[in-house]
């Protein structure tokens, strides 16, 4: 008995469209008449609309599907298509490198983002704004450090390190509190424990059951 794989099948170009469009494309590309080629072609291209309804949120999604048809004969279907055929070149173009920042970050608790913040507001000029901004990065550097290191930190360590990454330009306004640990981070609710009654509770109901039995 011979069984049928799918490791021994044909790689599908576009799984999502499943394994019949597959078959079906691998048809038509052996139908010899053109024009019922390209009637084949049209059939086949509702199906895959019907398969792939999210796909009518897309601008232009029949060019959409047109091109996914090219891809799944794998360029070689001859037909009337009402677009442009698709270069092969454009699916397998690799993504464009995406530019990331080099360099060390002073202190990982805090992160990259909490740099680029001090140093935005280090350059602001001073006021209302400035200090209204300070007072958000320092509360949200003390979250990030109780968010690493799972602990208690004073808020002078707090101020010492935003005071050092901003080189002096960002300063607590005089008055302002930084938030407390508990406004930060809300705390974990513990799950109820679930089964019988213990202590207190447990001896009351069988002082009940036993006192009704002397009766």
């Amino acid at each position: 008995m011979n069984y049928d794989y799918n490791t021994q099948r044909k790689k599908m170009a576009l799984p999502e469209y499943g394994r019949n469009v597959q078959k079906m494309v691998d048809h038509i590309m052996t139908i010899e008449d053109r024009d019922e080629r390209n009637r084949a072609a049209k059939t086949i291209i509702q199906i895959m609309g019907n398969l792939n309804p999210q796909l009518r949120d897309v601008g232009d999604y029949k060019h959409k599907l047109w091109d996914h048809l090219a891809l799944i004969a794998d360029f070689e279907l001859d037909i009337d298509s009402p677009y442009p055929p698709p270069e092969p070149a454009k699916f397998i173009e690799k993504p464009k490198q995406i530019p990331y920042k080099h360099g060390d970050i002073r202190y990982l608790h805090y992160g990259r983002i909490i740099e680029l913040m001090i140093d935005a507001a280090s350059e602001m000029e001073e006021g209302e704004e400035k200090e209204y901004l300070t007072t958000l990065i320092v509360n949200q550097m003390k979250k990030s450090y109780i968010t690493w290191n799972r602990g208690q930190v004073s808020d002078e360590v707090i101020i010492g390190d935003m005071r050092l990454l901003s080189a002096g330009k960002l300063k607590m306004t005089d008055g302002v509190r930084i938030l407390e640990v508990k406004d930060l981070v809300p705390p974990v609710k513990k799950r109820p424990q679930q089964g019988k009654p213990h202590g207190k509770q447990q001896n009351k109901q069988f002082g009940k059951k036993k006192g009704h039995n002397r009766h």
